[in-house]
């Protein structure tokens, strides 16, 4: 099977275009909860709440699957975890504790994992005929 070369303008645009929606979906989801909650027994919980990291994920799947049916995996993988981590470093980095580099640093790992094996999975799934979702 021949493969045909890759082209570097596409892919470049995808990991642009992916780096912002992922972005702007951090800031849909997640930028306007500032708040923390301090529970009774005076423990702290927060900023976000389990659904809107759920709902962050879960909408950041759509633009991935796009991106990896077009074979554009450089966008998939290398966009959402650009803009993943650009977020998280301007949301967090008002933290005088220094911590939140290790928050940042988890999410750039875990974006870039993540990504990386859901991408190999709709690769695989498209090169075997079948049709994720369909």
């Amino acid at each position: 099977m021949r493969q045909r070369p890759l082209k570097l303008g596409p892919q470049l645009l995808a990991i642009l275009v992916l780096a912002v929606v992922a972005l702007a979906l951090w800031a849909a989801w997640l930028g306007w909860d500032q708040h923390r909650d301090v529970h009774p027994d005076g423990s702290v919980t927060g900023p976000y709440e389990a659904w809107q990291v759920i709902g962050l994920v879960l909408t950041l799947l759509a633009p991935v699957y796009w991106a990896a049916s077009r074979r554009y995996i450089a966008g998939a993988v290398l966009g959402t975890t650009v803009g993943l981590t650009v977020a998280a470093y301007a949301d967090w980095s008002d933290d005088s504790s220094g911590l939140y580099m290790v928050g940042v640093g988890l999410v750039m790992m875990g974006s870039l994992v993540v990504t990386a094996v859901v991408s190999a999975l709709v690769v695989s799934a498209r090169r075997d005929g079948r049709r994720i979702g369909s």
